[in-house]
Formats: C-alpha cells, sequence, structure tokens
C-alpha cells in the first residue's frame, strides 16, 4: 500500500476513535475528517507528492475535491431528504396516530401493550424512514406508560428495535440501505434490487426479534424513570373541548371514547344545554356540542388536540386571524402590568388585542373555577395561547408578559387532513413497490402532494428533514471513496481474506461482525460506507464469488446497531425519554445482535448464493 493508504486509513481510526469517544458531534467529526483527506491531497498534488507524481505508474490517490464531495449530490442523500420531507405531513395531520392508535387503545397487559406497540411500528418503518417514524410515536408511547401505569423503559426501547428490524424489510426502509442499494449499482459487476429483496432477511429477523423483545423484557429490562418526568409538573390547566357535532365521539360513553384514563388528565365536567353535570360517570353517552372542560398538565393538554371527534370550545380559537398552518401554541405568563388584569378573558377582548386565543389556563396547582372567557386575570396566570407564529417574537419584549415561549411538539395540526396524509404516503410506497416508479421520483412526488394538500407547508417540509443525517452520508461516502482510491480498502480486504482463509462463509461472517462492532461504536450511515468497499473488494478478490451476498450483509449489518446507544439514532432519541442506562443496551440489546447475525448466516447464502 502507498503513504495515501495509510494515511487514510488513519484518519479513519482517528474518526472511530472521536466517534466512540463523543469528542463531537458525528456530523461534525465526519466532515472534519473528509476535510483532512481533501487537504492533504491538494498538498500533496501541489507539491508533487502524491504517488502518481512519485511513480506514473500508481493507481493510488487521495480522491479530489469533485470526488469527495461526490457523495453530498448521490441519489441515496436525495431520496432521504425527500422521504424525510414527506413523513411531515403525516405527522403533523396526526396521521401516525390514526393508524396505529386503535390497536394501543385497550391493552390488556404491559406485554400485550408491546407487542401491540411493536407490530405496527415494524410494519410502517418497513415503508417509512424510521428515525420520523420514531419521533412521531414518542408522544404515543409516552400516553401508553401513563395508561399502563408501567415505566416508560418497558416500551421506548423495544420501539427503537422494532423500527430498526422494520427498516431492514425493504430498500426505504432505512437511509441506510438507500444507502447501500445505490453504492451497489455504481459497484463492477452491480445490479439493481427489487424493492423487498431485504426481506428475506429483514422479515425473519424482525418476526424472532419481536418474540424476543416481548418474552425477554420481562426479565432484561428493568424499570427506570424519565432524566424529566412530566408528572412532576405542577401546573394545573383547564381546558374545553367541544363534541364535535356527528363525529366519531358524538354517541359513545365516556369509557368507549377513551376519556377516563386520560394520562395527566381528569374530565372534571361537561356543560350540555345550559346545564353543568358533576362527578361524570363512565357511562354517561357523550353528545354533539358537549363542552368538555379537562384539568391537567401541559403536555397532556396538548395531546388533546390529537384526539379525533375533539376541537377546542373557544369560539375566539377560530376567529384567529392566520390560517391553522402558520400558528403555534404559545405559554405566556400575565404580569402585573399586562393592561387585562382584574378583567375577564371575554370582557377584556383578548383575542383582539393580542390577536391570539387563549384556549386554557393555569393558576398554581389549582384548578381555576368558571367557564374559561368569564376567568378574570391575576398576575402569574399561565395562558395557553393558540397565536400566529410571529407571537413569540413580536411579544417577547412586551411588558405585558413576563414570560412568552413557544410550546415544543405541539403545532396546531390539521386533522381533517389526516386521511390525505395517509393516502399520500399508501401512494408512494405502491408506485416504489410495485416499480412503477422509482423510489426517489415516487418521494419527490409525495412531497409535492403533501405541500399542495396542505398537509404541510414547505417551510415545515423543509424544517423536518434533519440536515445532519444528511451531512454523515455525504461526507461518509466522500471517505469511503478515499478507501476506494487509496487502495486502503483493497488492503483491508486482504487482511480479511488471510484471516478468514479465503473461506467465503468465514469471510462473509468477518465482514457483517466488522460491520456490526463499526455500526455500535459510531453510526449505521458511516459503518455502511466506510465497509462497503472493503465487502466488495474482499468479494471481487474471490474466484467465482458474488459480490452481493457481502453487500447485503453490509446493508442488514449497518442496521443492526441494539447493543449501545449510539450504533443508531433512534436508540438515541429514547436515551432520554426511557431514562435508560448504557447497561440497558448492552443486556437487552447485545442477544439480539447475535440473533439478527444468525439469522443473516443463514439467510444470506440461501437467498444470494456466495458462488
Amino acid at each position: 500500500m502507498v503513504w495515501e493508504s495509510w494515511f487514510t486509513i488513519a484518519i479513519v481510526c482517528v474518526l472511530l476513535y472521536a466517534l466512540a469517544r463523543r469528542w463531537a458531534s458525528t456530523d461534525l467529526l465526519v466532515l472534519a475528517s473528509l476535510a483532512a483527506l481533501v487537504t492533504v491531497g491538494e498538498l500533496s498534488t501541489a507539491f508533487a507528492l502524491d504517488s502518481r507524481s512519485l511513480n506514473p505508474e500508481a493507481t493510488f490517490y487521495l480522491p479530489t475535491v469533485a470526488q469527495a464531495i461526490d457523495g453530498f449530490g448521490s441519489r441515496s442523500v436525495v431520496t432521504i431528504a425527500l422521504l424525510f420531507a414527506a413523513v411531515v405531513g403525516l405527522e403533523l395531520t396526526g396521521g401516525t396516530e390514526l393508524a396505529t392508535s386503535w390497536l394501543l387503545r385497550r391493552p390488556k397487559s404491559a406485554v400485550d401493550a408491546q407487542l401491540r406497540l411493536v407490530a405496527p411500528v415494524a410494519a410502517l418503518s418497513a415503508f417509512l424512514n424510521n428515525t420520523p417514524i420514531v419521533a412521531a410515536m414518542l408522544p404515543v408511547v409516552t400516553d401508553l406508560a401513563k395508561k399502563m401505569q408501567v415505566s416508560p423503559s418497558k416500551f421506548f426501547l423495544p420501539l427503537s428495535y422494532a423500527a430498526i428490524l422494520g427498516g431492514m424489510c425493504t430498500l426505504m426502509g432505512t437511509s441506510t440501505n438507500i444507502m447501500v442499494y445505490d453504492m451497489i449499482q455504481q459497484s463492477p459487476g452491480g445490479r439493481p434490487l427489487h424493492f423487498f429483496e431485504p426481506a428475506w432477511v429483514g422479515l425473519p429477523a424482525t418476526l424472532i426479534g419481536i418474540l424476543y423483545m416481548t418474552v425477554g423484557s420481562r426479565w432484561l429490562m428493568r424499570d427506570r424513570k424519565p432524566a424529566v418526568s412530566t408528572s412532576d409538573d405542577p401546573r394545573q390547566y383547564t381546558v374545553e373541548m367541544e363534541v364535535v357535532p356527528s363525529g366519531p365521539l358524538a354517541g359513545q360513553s365516556i369509557e368507549d371514547a377513551g376519556l377516563r384514563h386520560l394520562p395527566g388528565l381528569y374530565l372534571a365536567e361537561i356543560e350540555r344545554g345550559g346545564e353543568v353535570y358533576q362527578a361524570v360517570r363512565p357511562t354517561q353517552k357523550l353528545q354533539s356540542g358537549d363542552i368538555l372542560i379537562f384539568v391537567g398538565m401541559l403536555e397532556s393538554v396538548v395531546d388533546l388536540q390529537k384526539i379525533r371527534g375533539l376541537e377546542i370550545a373557544s369560539e375566539q380559537a377560530r376567529k384567529v386571524a392566520a390560517p391553522a398552518w402558520n400558528r403555534s401554541l404559545v405559554e405566556a405568563v400575565v404580569s402585573p402590568r399586562c393592561p387585562l388584569v382584574s378583567k375577564s378573558i371575554r370582557e377584556g377582548g383578548f383575542r383582539t388585542h393580542y390577536g391570539a386565543a387563549v384556549i386554557a389556563v393555569a393558576r398554581g396547582d389549582r384548578r381555576v373555577p368558571g367557564k374559561l372567557g368569564d376567568v378574570v386575570l391575576q398576575p402569574g396566570d399561565v395562558l395557553l395561547l393558540d397565536a400566529p407564529a410571529s407571537f413569540t417574537q413580536s411579544r417577547r419584549d412586551t411588558r405585558d408578559f413576563f414570560l412568552v415561549s413557544a410550546v415544543e411538539n405541539a403545532s396546531v395540526r390539521r386533522p381533517e387532513r389526516a386521511w390525505i396524509a395517509l393516502g399520500v404516503i399508501t401512494l408512494m410506497v405502491l408506485a416504489a413497490a410495485s416499480g412503477f416508479l422509482d423510489l426517489t421520483t415516487a418521494a419527490l412526488c409525495a412531497v409535492i402532494a403533501m405541500i399542495c394538500s396542505r398537509c404541510c407547508t414547505s417551510t415545515e417540509a423543509r424544517r423536518g428533514i434533519d440536515w445532519s443525517v444528511l451531512v454523515v452520508i455525504g461526507a461518509a461516502l466522500g471517505i469511503g471513496k478515499a478507501m476506494e482510491t487509496t487502495g486502503a480498502a483493497a488492503g483491508i480486504a486482504d487482511t480479511i481474506l488471510l484471516l478468514a482463509g479465503n473461506n467465503p462463509m468465514f469471510v462473509l461472517a468477518a465482514v457483517y461482525l466488522s460491520t456490526m462492532i463499526c455500526t455500535e461504536l459510531i453510526t449505521n450511515n458511516a459503518a455502511a460506507a466506510l465497509m462497503f468497499p472493503m465487502a466488495w473488494s474482499a468479494a471481487s478478490s474471490m474466484p467465482g464469488v458474488d459480490p452481493l451476498p457481502f453487500a447485503i450483509a453490509v446493508m442488514i449489518a449497518a442496521s443492526a446497531g441494539f447493543a449501545t446507544p449510539f450504533g443508531y439514532q433512534t436508540n438515541l432519541m429514547v436515551y432520554g425519554p426511557g431514562g435508560y442506562r448504557f447497561t440497558d443496551y448492552l443486556r437487552f440489546g447485545g442477544p439480539l445482535d447475535l440473533i439478527v447475525f444468525a439469522v443473516a448466516m443463514v439467510m444470506i447464502p440461501w437467498v444470494w448464493p456466495l458462488q
């Protein structure tokens, strides 16, 4: 190997160590490594120190700038960005909850609830990028844990693992699959894969993995408490919700409507035709136009908007000038200088004065009596407002309020468009799976349809793209190119062959295990980009051996990051909400790593013969 090969290997080793030790964010470290390779390559060329200048017959060299940044414009990066944007419409309309809530409504036990959770999540993750799926399911799982009165740690890690397993089943299930598929097509001798081809390994791994999680979690998963628990919030908001006329809740009992055991909320009373019903019975039937008065925590009040068949009862909220897609929920603390102090919300004309509607009021840990419009404001009251997006900035420095802050993950939803969003996503999946449209084209059409149907705006679609993931993929592809052009990949592949004794099955296992270990220490996309050229080179150097099974091994192993929080992005997403420790991942995810490895070693040689 030439000096460029050793330099590239050294950079990759430093990168792996830095990522494992968490010196900085993943995207920054990968970009810095790519920058080091490009800079040294430029300097060596300028001073005629590269191998081609020293030896005209040399074929190995550090990549040029154009080659290094080519990964940022690859089809895989564009496709992943489009999939992120397409799922935004599903999130903002409540389509995810619509698709899963019916299954999670009445679990009989924690194991039953866990099975009801992981099955639909795995199915959805096969067709949607699993990162936004897990993000959309976090509040659903929080509610499920509260309803079951069990530790959320019983659900969050299985949620992440189910998304990872389901993502192995199709080409669009994970960003890793899309990236490896793109590299297969660009490699000598590579061929296109069918949409469901990864399912030969992914489906049995998912079924066995779900069985393992539902059985093994009882003994291997500890009860943990989240680092920040919403149940510690002392504020008690009072909010009025109206039963939508002719909606899905009209005619149902409170028990059947699922309003009896709402997490962090209780139904204080019902107003119907001027009469007030207190101490509401579970069997009492709801009628169109009923006003339901709930008392509870902020997060739970926000979640009320997700229940189909309920809407904010305040007429003022319907008169806010800004359209639904340009509004958000805002908390504001009333100051003594507010001109509406000692006046009721209705009398003071709050909506006219501020252009926002009060939808809930909190006064310490006490319930605010009376109808919302008749509440007399006092200094220190916390108001939950339905306000235009500009309200937070324009009122932040006013003396009328002590504090003005937007409520996270509480965009005003468009539940009336949930079925449209589900339809768009379904058509996208069918078009890509049937081969009628290329995956990139199908995702692009889905994004345009989401925006045109007002399931999301173009701004929300852009915000929904996880740019750090795209940066990691683009830069990792550049580093992978350096491994190829410098001959480092071929050198490492020769070492693998030497250790495996040129036995294709042993080489396959070595490639899988090496990729899996890299995934656990760094990230799935970086591991795939670094290991793919080595795997392809190792297979190509063995006479009569097809490199495709080795690429499939990289694809599966790069997603098999179960034993550490760092192995997969969704593992990090549930780390805080679940209150987990590092050992929880090792204890519960380690055996799952071995299960998927065993399935892969059986299925890959059977479906894609090595020779």
